[in-house]
């Protein structure tokens, strides 16, 4: 048994009479009812593709910033000037709209 599942001194039984360590108390067994303690497999099975997502969404994340940099530096001065105003328009709208909502 792990340290994890272990119960804390007071609820330990006496090893010579069975009663719990509590006096008063009634006796206790190894598990509180009601309480189910998976395994670290069930635990392991549950989030199995997880993990996997998160790193097939990075990856795809990151070709995609790639190419879009592939494509910006391609573009001639004027397009780039146009992109860029554009861009700044969109988070100025943005930010003010937070203000808005915020009242900041």
């Amino acid at each position: 048994m792990s340290d994890i599942f272990k119960p804390i001194s007071e609820d330990r039984p006496n090893a010579a009479s069975g009663t719990s360590a509590i006096p008063g108390s009634a006796p206790t067994s190894n598990t509180t009812p009601g309480t189910i303690y998976s395994s670290p497999d069930a635990l392991r099975d549950s989030d199995s593709g997880e993990g996997g997502k998160a790193v097939l969404a990075g990856v795809l994340g990151g070709f995609a910033s790639a190419i879009g940099y592939i494509v910006y530096s391609r573009l001639p001065a004027e397009q780039k000037d146009r992109l860029r105003g554009q861009a700044r328009t969109l988070v100025e709208s943005r930010v003010n709209e937070l203000r808005t909502r915020f009242n900041l």
